[in-house]
């Protein structure tokens, strides 16, 4: 069998901004990322480990969307208030001790006002204590697919083992918002009001017109002014992580800037739809001439909004292709390559089934190919 490499040639226009270098964003750790495809937009120290500050308090908030979703927790359940949780120091919701506090107090407690003493209510609610659900955390942690974090407190306090990356912040991120699409409207309230305080979110982005509907601020000595947020326009949805800034007005400048430098320079195009066919590929000895290769998802790919450049689609597989053949049975793969982007390689797979010719039939088309070469 002889290896057939067939070219499909798609022109779309690319160009990479010389803006995309390290030096781009002020931030000490940035990545941008589309949600959808997963494609890094831009990065900056994206794996170097820092202190993640309030942006872990995303972490807590997981597992408690998680356990609303899977019913073992109500939003109207009442969670009493410890003296530690009380005395908890930093920013706070300003809970009473011994006092009974709604799930979904505490919700808004974390998410708007950063408040580390509902952070505690939940972990020893939870757990028994934080060190427990510290425990709880990591563990959460590695089956989402965060590789270089360690959580040793539900607040992000200060702890120098307490430590994550842009990369894995902004996984939590994306995770919270595709898992969770029924609690996720929390992360976008601008204000909370607890005890008779009003505190606002601190998440400055939501009030503007960047399209920004979460998710988190931070902010210690060690990591600096940081900030994990989620914007979406026009059915486009970036996550941007940025931290190690010097103040909260350079927090959200540089945050602006890399979502509109984003939204400017990229965007989403849907290239291929579930059980389309990409090719029809010659069958040797099948009682049909050809088997189309079909995709069995839907197809989206993150690109430069501008090019000079030809978007390349490359089919391979052993041609022909010998019958029997089962309908859904892996055939190919299909390549996808551009300027700028990684290579994408997508399988392709047999839209029909393909049965075998009878003894005769085979004998007369062997004959046929090798008289007349079909």
């Amino acid at each position: 069998m002889k290896k057939n490499l067939i070219k499909l040639v798609l022109v779309f226009i690319f160009i990479l901004k010389s803006s995309l270098v390290l030096g781009f964003s002020n931030a000490k750790q940035a990545v941008l990322i589309d949600a959808d495809t997963g494609y890094v937009l831009y990065e900056k120290n994206a794996d170097e480990l820092t202190a993640p500050s309030s942006m872990s308090k995303m972490m807590t908030v997981y597992l408690i969307f998680e356990k609303l979703q899977n019913g073992t927790l109500s939003l109207t359940d009442q969670l009493e208030v410890s003296k530690a949780a009380w005395a908890k120091r930093g920013s706070r919701m300003f809970l009473e001790e011994n006092s009974q506090v709604s799930v979904e107090d505490l919700l808004r407690g974390i998410i708007v006002q950063s408040g580390n003493d509902a952070c505690v209510v939940i972990a020893e609610a939870f757990s028994g204590t934080e060190e427990n659900f510290s425990e709880e955390l990591n563990i959460k942690a590695r089956e989402i697919g965060l590789e270089n974090s360690n959580f040793t407190n539900s607040t992000g306090w200060p702890d120098e083992g307490h430590l994550s990356t842009a990369r894995d912040l902004s996984i939590i991120a994306i995770k919270t918002v595709q898992n969770f699409p029924e609690y996720y409207h929390f992360y976008a309230e601008e204000s909370f009001e607890y005890n008779g305080i009003n505190q606002r979110n601190r998440n400055t982005l939501l009030n503007k017109p960047v399209g920004v509907d979460g998710l988190k601020t931070g902010h210690t000595e060690a990591g600096g002014h940081g900030l994990a947020a989620s914007a979406l326009r026009k059915n486009q949805r970036l996550i941007m992580v940025i931290n190690g800034l010097s103040s909260n007005k350079e927090r959200t400048a540089e945050a602006i800037k890399l979502l509109e430098w984003g939204y400017r320079n990229f965007t989403n195009f849907d290239l291929l739809k579930e059980g389309m066919a990409v090719l029809q590929a010659k069958v040797w000895l099948g009682d049909k001439k050809t088997v189309p290769l079909v995709i069995n998802e839907d197809t989206k790919i993150t690109i430069p909004s501008e090019s000079r450049d030809k978007l390349q689609f490359k089919v391979e597989y052993d041609s022909p292709i010998s019958a029997p053949i089962e309908e859904g049975t892996k055939i190919a793969e299909l390549e996808i390559t551009a300027p700028g982007i990684d290579s994408l390689r997508i399988p392709l797979y047999a839209g029909s089934t393909i049965t075998s010719l009878g003894p005769l039939s085979k004998l007369l088309s062997v004959i046929n190919y090798l008289v007349w070469g079909e």
